[in-house]
């Protein structure tokens, strides 16, 4: 990661919460004593409570997953496949109606879950994966909240989307990033009976993106990093992730079907290539845009039928992004 540069006006969209994060980092600031370091702390505060609050969903979820493994009764009434299902249906609700997420947003989370849920049937009809038996909520061996982990991934990358207020240069042609996407996915089925290309395709990811910086937005600053480089940490997050939901029980590996065993590093190469399925799924909804433009759905007009715009002023940007 580089050094902050000077950015332009923020154009986002932020929530009541989003807002008292910013607030309260403001607040912060002007008490501590005016140095560099301060500010840094400050500015690391607050991309750390941003991207925590990005993950919202994925939080709520292991959560239930994690309850559910510890505190679910064996014999209820309701599966405990059936019961994980509903809170996540009430998640996604509740991410509706407290703002947390658009309408806009919410189609792209869509289709994570269809993207997501065609993957797992047929990862679970040959044997890669499974999950507990019970319940009526379910497709085939699929339980219904698996759709909802990946709609949990869907729904970090359109938030940090707009919590960061990302910008990209040198961003390859949509074409071409949708056209890798499609050849990630399907490696994902054909492996099983061609040659694995997933290293190949690795390789592909570091040409077309190689060139990438995404710019990103923290309390005012607007830093940048290579895009390739945020792949490869959203995808050990995930993997980390995975390992509490294995452990609670959300599905298992057939190594961990004696008893649980940490998920292989080597997933995480299932992972980085997830993250360009997904990147791309979101370009849908937010195009790439530079620095220095601001997108339409992010006009004034737009935000006003949205969440509500951070007040901000503006900043003259630094003629090296122009």
């Amino acid at each position: 990661m580089t050094g902050p540069v000077r950015s332009s006006e923020p154009n986002r969209a932020l929530t009541g919460v989003e807002q008292r994060i910013e607030l309260l980092a403001q607040r912060l600031i002007a008490r501590l004593p005016d140095r560099r370091g301060s500010r840094f702390l400050v500015a690391l505060l607050v991309f750390g409570a941003k991207q925590a609050w990005a993950c919202i969903f994925g939080a709520a979820m292991l959560a239930v997953l994690l309850a559910a493994k510890l505190w679910y009764p064996d014999h209820a009434w309701l599966a405990r496949n059936d019961a994980v299902t509903i809170a996540a249906m009430i998640i996604q609700a509740l991410m509706i109606i407290f703002r947390l997420e658009t309408w806009r947003e919410l189609r792209v989370v869509m289709i994570f879950h269809v993207v997501g849920t065609g993957m797992e049937l047929f990862k679970t009809s040959i044997g890669s994966w499974s999950y507990s038996a019970g319940g009526v909520l379910h497709l085939a061996a699929v339980p219904l909240y698996s759709g909802f982990m990946y709609a949990a991934v869907g729904s970090y990358m359109v938030r940090v989307y707009r919590l960061f207020d990302l910008r990209f240069t040198r961003y390859p042609r949509l074409w071409l990033s949708a056209l890798v996407a499609a050849a990630c996915y399907l490696n994902f089925f054909t492996h099983h009976y061609i040659v694995d290309l997933r290293w190949a395709l690795i390789g592909v990811v570091l040409v077309v993106f190689g060139r990438s910086l995404m710019y990103f937005r923290v309390f005012g600053r607007q830093l940048r990093m290579p895009l390739v480089l945020a792949f490869g940490l959203v995808a050990m997050f995930i993997w980390f992730a995975e390992n509490i939901a294995t452990w609670a029980g959300a599905w298992f590996y057939p190594d961990q079907l004696a008893h649980w065993e940490p998920v292989a590093p080597t997933k995480l190469a299932a992972w980085f290539l997830l993250m360009i399925i997904s990147v791309v799924l979101v370009t849908w909804v937010y195009r790439p845009i530079p620095p220095d433009r601001v997108p339409d759905h992010l006009s004034p007009a737009a935000l006003s039928r949205g969440t509500r715009p951070l007040p901000a002023r503006r900043v003259r940007q630094d003629s090296r992004n122009r």
